[in-house]
């Protein structure tokens, strides 16, 4: 899956992942040592994360059900935790640094 922010008109990720299972969603980045440029991913009925043990910083896009912005976090460090955000029903997790790259603000619609 690829993610378009129609607002700023640019991609935020090439290839996606989708994570709408359980344990998918549970697993989420754990156990990577990275995330490549141009990847996410999608966490599908989630309006919180965390990042306990993850190895590497990532942006965090919290999208309601239209798929526009309601919160957007640079660089969230390893070992730390996103309380419930409000009309949040997706978060997509992309490599640190694409949200300044992209400009994506809360209120961009995405295209997912």
């Amino acid at each position: 899956m690829k993610v378009w922010n129609a607002t700023r008109e640019i991609w935020l990720a090439s290839q996606v992942e989708v994570a709408d299972r359980f344990v998918r969603r549970l697993v989420g980045l754990l156990g990577r040592k990275s995330l490549p440029p141009e990847h996410g991913l999608l966490i599908t009925r989630c309006d919180s994360i965390h990042t306990i043990g993850m190895r590497f910083p990532i942006d965090v896009v919290f999208v309601d059900q239209d798929a526009r912005v309601v919160k957007a976090i640079e660089s969230l460090r390893p070992f730390r935790v996103v309380f419930p955000v409000w009309h949040a029903v997706a978060v997509l997790e992309l490599p640190a640094g694409t949200i300044r790259r992209t400009r994506t603000r809360v209120g961009d619609q995405l295209h997912l």
